[in-house]
C-alpha cells in the first residue's frame, strides 16, 4: 500500500493547500497555468511544502510529456537523454515537454551546463525543486534563464486542513473513527512540512489496533519516541533557523545563538554545516572588530573535523560564545560588495600602465611600470600613488595616516 503521503498528493490546483501568494486566485504562478504557456523556473523552499507536487499538477494541468531526473542519481548523459527524447517526442507548435529536476542544488557545474540550450531553445521548460539558496547553488547562466518563486513553511491553518482532510477523505483512514481531539504535539514535530505530518499521522494510526482512535499530545510524544527514525529530522526547516542562529550572534545574544544551535543538533544538522556558518559569520560580522574571532572559529571547524560528534559541540558552543560577546564589524563585508558591484558596472578596465609588471624589453618600450613608486623607498614605506583604473581614479582611498611617531615636523 502507498504511503499516506502518496494517497493524499493533490492531483490538481483545487486541492493543493498552501503556498497561496504563488497559486491562489491571480498569483503569478496562477496566471501562467490558466493561460497554459510556463517559463522555465526554480521552486525555492524547505522539504514537504509541495514543490514536487506543484510540477506534477502544472504537467497535467497542462497535458504535456513531464520528465523526472533525481540530482541525487542522474549524471550528465542522462540529462542528454532526456532532452533528445523531448526533442524527438515534441510535435511541432506544442507545449515545451517539463523536465522536473529535484534538489536541483545537488547538480555539478557540468550537469547544469548541459542543460542550458536546451532550456534557452525551449526544448524542455526546465522546473528546478531545491532547498538551497539558489544564489549559492545554482549557476548564474542557468539561473538568469529560470524565474525563481520562493515556497514557504505551511502555516497552522494549512496543517490543520490537510489532517482533516486526510481522516475524512482518504480512502484508509476513513474507514476508522479518528477524533483529532489535541493537535499541538502533530503540528509541532512536523515543522511545517506536510509529508512529515502525514507521516507521523500514518505511524500514529498504523500502532493503534481498534477503529476509535483519539489522537492527543500524549499520544504523539510517547509514539514518536519509541519509533524515533518515524520522522525525518533532516527536515527540520534548517535555513529558518540558521538564520536565527546567525542573527543572534549579530546581535551580540550568546543564549539565542546557543539555543538555536542546540535546535539544528537535535534537528539532526550536520555539524560541519554549522561550523561553516560560524566561520562566514566570524568573517562577515565580527570581521576587524576582532580579527581572532576568524582564527577561533576556524579552530572550531577543524575540531569538529577531528573529534567529531557529540563532544565537537563544545568547541563549537566556545566559538560561538566568543563571537556573540565579541564587538562586531562589517566593514570588509560591505566593502567586498561595493568592489563587486563597481565591477560589474564598469567592466575589464585596462591596469594602469604603471602598475603593470615588464619582464620583457617590449614591455618597458611599452611604458609598463613606468613611474611606479616603490612604497618601501619611502618614510613610513608608504606613497601617495594612483592604484585604480584611470577610469575610476575619484574612487581611490584618501591619504594614509601617518604611522604611530611621526609626529608634526
Amino acid at each position: 500500500m502507498e504511503p499516506l503521503a502518496e494517497r493524499m498528493r493533490p492531483r490538481t490546483l483545487d486541492d493543493y493547500i498552501g503556498q497561496s501568494h504563488l497559486v491562489g486566485e491571480g498569483a503569478v504562478l496562477r496566471r501562467m497555468i490558466d493561460s497554459g504557456r510556463i517559463a522555465s523556473f526554480i521552486l525555492w523552499g524547505p522539504p514537504g511544502v509541495g514543490k514536487t507536487t506543484l510540477a506534477q499538477i502544472i504537467a497535467h494541468r497542462l497535458e504535456t510529456p513531464f520528465y523526472t531526473l533525481s540530482a541525487v542519481t542522474s549524471g550528465v548523459k542522462d540529462v542528454r537523454d532526456v532532452i533528445e527524447r523531448a526533442k524527438s517526442g515534441r510535435f511541432f507548435n506544442s507545449v515545451s515537454p517539463i523536465l522536473f529536476i529535484d534538489e536541483i542544488h545537488r547538480f555539478s557545474k557540468s550537469q547544469q551546463d548541459s542543460l542550458l540550450g536546451a532550456v534557452e531553445k525551449g526544448t524542455v521548460t526546465l522546473i528546478g525543486a531545491t532547498t538551497e539558496n539558489p544564489s549559492f547553488e545554482v549557476i548564474r547562466p542557468l539561473l538568469s534563464r529560470c524565474q525563481l518563486y520562493v515556497l514557504k513553511p505551511l502555516e497552522q491553518d494549512d496543517l490543520l486542513k490537510l489532517l482533516q482532510r486526510a481522516v475524512t477523505e482518504d480512502v484508509e483512514l476513513k474507514k476508522r473513527n479518528i477524533e483529532l481531539r489535541e493537535t499541538g504535539a502533530i503540528l509541532r514535530y512536523s515543522g511545517g512540512d506536510a509529508r512529515k505530518l502525514l507521516n507521523i499521522l500514518d505511524l500514529i494510526v498504523g500502532a493503534e489496533s481498534g477503529d476509535d482512535i483519539v489522537i492527543t499530545d500524549r499520544m504523539v510524544e510517547e509514539r514518536l519516541q519509541q519509533n524515533p527514525l518515524a520522522y525525518d529530522k533532516d527536515g527540520e526547516m534548517h535555513y529558518d533557523i540558521i538564520s536565527a542562529f546567525i542573527k543572534s550572534i549579530r546581535g551580540s545574544d550568546p543564549d539565542a545563538a546557543l539555543y538555536w544551535m542546540a535546535r539544528m543538533i537535535e534537528g539532526g544538522e550536520d555539524p560541519k554545516f554549522i561550523a561553516r556558518r560560524v566561520v562566514i559569520s566570524a568573517a562577515e560580522d565580527i570581521g576587524l572588530a576582532n580579527p581572532n574571532a576568524l582564527l577561533l572559529a576556524n579552530a572550531a571547524f577543524d575540531a569538529v573535523t577531528k573529534i567529531g560528534w557529540p563532544e565537537g559541540r563544545i568547541p563549537l558552543a566556545e566559538a560561538v560564545v566568543y563571537l556573540a560577546r565579541s564587538k562586531k564589524d562589517n566593514s570588509a563585508y560591505k566593502a567586498i560588495d561595493e568592489a563587486l558591484e563597481l565591477v560589474r558596472k564598469t567592466g575589464n578596465l585596462p591596469v594602469p600602465l604603471h602598475l603593470r609588471n615588464a619582464p620583457t624589453k617590449l614591455m618597458k618600450d611599452l611604458g609598463y611600470s613606468d613611474g611606479y613608486k616603490y612604497p618601501h623607498d619611502y618614510p613610513g614605506h608608504y606613497v601617495e600613488q594612483q592604484y585604480m583604473p584611470d577610469e575610476l581614479d575619484h574612487h581611490k582611498a584618501p591619504p594614509r595616516p601617518s604611522p604611530k611617531g611621526e609626529g608634526d615636523k
